[in-house]
């Protein structure tokens, strides 16, 4: 109880420097891979706190993008544990808020924040680390919202980056290496009288970037002399809504594209047009199996109409899983933070959403905690962080306390979450072999002289 107070204490010290930084995090939105004024707002915070950063815009061996790592270090031997944090924000002009179309209606502007205070504590309050084993890595990650899809592929492409998310760019970095258990909060709007949540996990998924290219023409004079890719990208999608009913619920399928536009006039048949989406699922190999399908409807409806079609499959989430033996370490924690009756943990209960903390535990032990008192809808128009107090304050000490539960008498806990969990992936290593096989980057129709139509849907070219 004393170290529980203590850490009680110091959490409330530094809420001033959290509320603080949520503001501005939330005033300066920017979106994946692009998130430089709050990068350089925590560098600066972090660095003014004493820490040596490890700074993804200085890899010598990679490209330059936002996002950093410090370790804490107990001075005894144990576990790392690693804390992090989201720093982008959503493409969503419609929000009241939004500032150049951006704004965090996904919350991480509260994650930051929280860092910030977690790092405060960890190097004002040095009284908290005593009697506690191994290192706690603290960590801003980029990019955890998979969108502007044909940006990131343009990154990959200029070697900037070599994945779409920011945890897996980060795991194929390194930045994970000798990293034994994750944990990270996220705000979270809910109607019913709790504080903090979890469920058993998340949907993986895979990116889609679909293209169909046919031939301008003047829409009103000579349509026939053109091919109209809306009129097949339009298909495709009836297509694959007509395969939806072969989804089975276990799976939680989940394919929800967007047109991107026709770039010509209105009296031109479109000659190109390009259709984002995910293929989600509660596993790998639903998610492939499914893309199969769907990329044969794709190809079927651009065949119908006579255009060429470009897909661009790569490697997006995997499912996120809590162990439940971690999950019950946190929910006691957050018990004995708030009360039994507003700590509400379903240890069966899927979500259809996808994040890259689902990448995390593919290879350790990983929880992602939600803490309530946004209000809105996530992601909409609406989303505000309405209760500080509770997101953030009560986030930082739940995390504060996990990692002292942890890491205390020997760091026993995390040893055994650690040994008794069982990844997807025996490495980091393997788990970015894998990932290759989600990967497709090719012309999938072609046009005979003998007037016969060839799908290609294998990954080979």
């Amino acid at each position: 109880m004393e170290k529980m107070q203590e850490i009680l204490n110091a959490a409330e010290n530094c809420r001033r420097q959290v509320f603080e930084a949520e503001r501005f995090l939330w005033q300066h939105p920017q979106t994946g891979y692009t998130e430089w004024e709050a990068n350089e707002y925590l560098i600066e915070k972090f660095e003014a706190l004493g820490y040596t950063l490890v700074r993804a815009d200085r890899d010598p061996a990679h490209g330059k993008i936002p996002g950093f790592y410090t370790d804490v270090d107990t001075e005894l031997p144990g576990p790392t544990l690693c804390i992090m944090g989201e720093l982008d924000a959503l493409d969503i002009a419609g929000h009241p808020e939004s500032v150049n179309g951006m704004c965090h209606s996904c919350g991480h502007n509260a994650q930051g924040a929280v860092m910030l205070g977690i790092a405060t504590v960890l190097k004002q309050e040095p009284a908290v680390l005593q009697g506690l084993c191994g290192k706690i890595r603290l960590m801003l990650v980029p990019a955890e919202e998979m969108i502007q899809l044909a940006f990131r592929s343009e990154l990959i492409r200029q070697g900037t980056v070599s994945y779409m998310g920011g945890k897996v760019e980060f795991l194929s970095r390194g930045y994970f290496d000798g990293v034994d258990l994750a944990l990270m909060m996220h705000a979270a709007a809910n109607p019913d009288p709790v504080d903090f949540g979890c469920a058993k996990g998340n949907n993986g998924c895979m990116s889609k970037v679909i293209t169909y290219r046919g031939k301008a023409a003047h829409a009103g004079g000579a349509p026939h002399m053109g091919v109209n890719a809306q009129y097949a990208a339009t298909l495709g999608l009836q297509a694959c809504n007509d395969l939806r009913e072969t989804f089975q619920e276990k799976d939680v399928v989940r394919f929800h594209p967007i047109l991107k536009g026709a770039a010509c006039a209105v009296n031109i048949i479109p000659d190109e047009m390009t259709v984002e989406s995910y293929v989600r699922a509660a596993n790998v190999e639903a998610m492939q199996r499914e893309n199969k399908k769907l990329n044969r409807a794709l190809a079927g409806a651009a065949a119908a109409v006579g255009c060429e079609l470009h897909i661009e499959d790569k490697p997006g989430y995997f499912p996120e899983y809590h162990d439940p033996a971690y999950m019950q370490l946190v929910e006691k924690v957050c018990e004995e933070l708030v009360g039994k009756d507003r700590v509400s943990f379903n240890y069966g209960l899927w979500g259809a959403a996808s994040s890259d903390f689902g990448d995390v535990t593919a290879v350790m032990p990983g929880i992602q905690l939600l803490c309530v008192g946004a209000t809105g809808l996530a992601h909409g128009v609406d989303y505000q962080i309405a209760d500080p107090e509770r997101v953030m304050i009560n986030g930082m000490k739940a995390e504060l306390l996990t990692a002292v539960q942890l890491l205390k008498d020997g760091a026993a806990a995390a040893k055994e979450i650690a040994a008794n969990y069982q990844p997807a992936f025996a490495s980091i290593s393997e788990y970015l072999a894998a990932l290759q096989q989600l990967s497709m980057d090719r012309d999938v129709v072609e046009y005979t002289e003998n007037g016969d139509v060839v799908l290609h849907l294998s990954e080979k070219v």
